[in-house]
This record gives C-alpha cells, sequence and structure tokens, in this order.
C-alpha cells in the first residue's frame, strides 16, 4: 500500500521529484555550491524550473543559496536531519488522491455528502504519506546512489 501511495505522489506531483532530485544532488555533495545549471543537467529540465523550486526549498529552510561567480545551493543542514515528508510538504501542491469535484449536485444524495466524505479519507491518506516519508531521512534517500 505505502509502495502504491509514493507511486500516486510522483504522478500527482512532479514538483516532488524534482525537489527530492535536488535534494539528493545536495546531499551527495555537501561542501560544494552547487548551481541550478548544473542541477538542470542532471535532471534534464530547464534551469529555471530547477531554480523556482531551489526558491521554495530555501523559504522551507532546506536549503541556503548564494549569488555571484561563487554562488550556487547547498543543505541548510545535515542530510540526515532532513526528511523525505520535509521536502514533499515543501513542494506538495496537491493531495495524494488529487482534488475532489467542486460542484458536485446538492440535490443527489451522494454528491451532497461526498465532498465531506472525501475530505476525511484524503486527510487520513496524506498523514499516512507524511507518517512514512518522515521515517526515511535525505541521508537513507541519497546513500542508494554510492
Amino acid at each position: 500500500m505505502f509502495i502504491y501511495l509514493c507511486c500516486v505522489i510522483t504522478m500527482n506531483n512532479t514538483r516532488f521529484a524534482t525537489a527530492i532530485h535536488i535534494m539528493t544532488l545536495l546531499a551527495e555533495s555537501p561542501q560544494d555550491w552547487l548551481t541550478s545549471e548544473w542541477m538542470a543537467g542532471s535532471i534534464n529540465i530547464n534551469a529555471v524550473v530547477v531554480r523556482k523550486e531551489l526558491s521554495v526549498l530555501k523559504e522551507a529552510g532546506l536549503i541556503t543559496s548564494r549569488q555571484g561567480k561563487e554562488g550556487g545551493s547547498q543543505l541548510a543542514k545535515s542530510a540526515d536531519l532532513i526528511s523525505i515528508s520535509d521536502i514533499y510538504l515543501a513542494v506538495k501542491n496537491t493531495e495524494v488522491l488529487g482534488k475532489k469535484n467542486n460542484n458536485p449536485n446538492p440535490a443527489c444524495s451522494v454528491g451532497r455528502e461526498i465532498n465531506n466524505h472525501l475530505n476525511i479519507l484524503f486527510s487520513e491518506t496524506d498523514q499516512l504519506v507524511l507518517n512514512f516519508l518522515g521515517d526515511k531521512s535525505l541521508k537513507e534517500f541519497s546513500d542508494q546512489f554510492k
């Protein structure tokens, strides 16, 4: 079940896959200031997308950045102190199961109540995912690449 939920995360939220790629690159080179262009080459996406995610990760307190000739980004703290759920929460833009229907028919017995029941289901599912990802550190994840 947990493996399925993690697959749903990456399908619904490509930002998570990009962010974890960025964070893994930074964890692999903790002393280096990595540029968005270099990271974009590894991810095979535009550097503008990397910079957007770096901004979000910086706002969440997960990375630090500096500008200029010697600029780039580094982890703000040790990879063993960053959980995968920290990264997920920083970039999450939708519920794990997607979005609810905005305007179900209130005259229908199901339509009238569906969003209330979906709210509970979505909340419980999100909590399962957060608990699962919270048990894994960025260091544990990045150690798979050594």
